[in-house]
């Protein structure tokens, strides 16, 4: 199992300033960090993923779009902008060294028409991912679309609604990932969520608190996650996604406005402790 977190508790910035807690995170005891992309620096990429690699890290990569690039718009230019957006980041998680990317990358966070989805928009938006999804393929990155709860989207809130998604888009480099916040909102139960999905389907985990900061806190019922995502014989990234106060990038879609735990480090301890005793246990 890799363990790894988001450097979203830091920053929403890929930067120097990230070198030495790459180190802090690697000496705490995770395998993995995952880096969120926001009009990445391909070049600064290229430095702190040479970083994670010195240090054996396991690196996956995350983003979204806004209205400006949605890939399910209605305007035909405005989901060229997406799909080339995504692969621009694609670009930038390959010079990371990025595994996967993840995020629901395939409609703009925070845009909604007030209706639900159309025929039309689930058409267009399959097109835009497949077209996006073989870009992937072509540099060795699979793709794991997040289902977000309501109040950021109004296009794919549930595991049920994704995995109808993915089979649409129908590429090998296009899957789900599962996140513990939003299916505590969406999820009748996040175990039978769960249950739905197979190894194949499945590529990645948040493990995020309901108020997305220190996991082994709060009122997720963690026996419905780690049960079936054992029983299915998961294998992949349990990452830690908690959220920092310094995000001005996506503010608007976390309402993160207090800081909610005593310091990174001890949220990346106590994180990493939790994760162990839930998984090994």
């Amino acid at each position: 199992m890799i363990y790894s977190i988001n450097a979203f508790l830091w920053s929403d910035t890929i930067d120097e300033t990230l070198l030495p807690i790459l180190e802090q995170v690697r000496e705490i005891g995770y395998t993995g960090i995952e880096f969120p992309l926001f009009a990445p620096d391909i070049e600064k990429c290229r430095i702190v993923g040479k970083a994670a690699a010195e240090l054996g890290l396991y690196v996956t990569s995350c983003t979204c779009r806004d209205a400006h690039d949605s890939p399910s718009s209605s305007d035909p230019a405005v989901r060229r902008r997406g799909i080339e957006e995504n692969k621009r980041v694609l670009d930038c998680s390959a010079a990371l060294g990025s595994r996967k990317l993840i995020g629901p990358y395939h409609t703009g966070i925070g845009c909604f028409t007030g209706v639900p989805v159309t025929e039309d928009e689930w058409k267009w938006t399959a097109e835009s991912m497949r077209e996006t999804a073989e870009y992937a393929k072509e540099l060795g990155i699979m793709m794991a679309l997040e289902c977000v709860n309501r109040f950021e989207t109004y296009f794919i809130n549930t595991i049920e609604e994704g995995l109808r998604f993915i089979r649409t888009v129908d590429h090998p480099n296009y899957r789900l990932m599962f996140d513990t916040f939003h299916a505590n909102i969406e999820e009748k139960s996040m175990a039978k969520a769960l249950d739905l999905l197979t190894p194949e389907e499945l590529i990645h985990v948040h493990i995020s608190a309901n108020d997305r900061s220190t996991p082994c806190e709060g009122n997720i019922p963690w026996d419905q996650v780690f049960g079936p995502l054992k029983a299915m014989g998961y294998d992949e990234t349990l990452c830690i996604e908690a959220f920092g106060c310094s995000l001005p990038k996506i503010a608007a879609a976390t309402k993160i406005w207090r800081k909610m735990y005593v310091s990174e480090t001890q949220l990346m301890t106590d994180a990493l402790r939790f994760m162990k005793e839930r998984w090994e246990g």
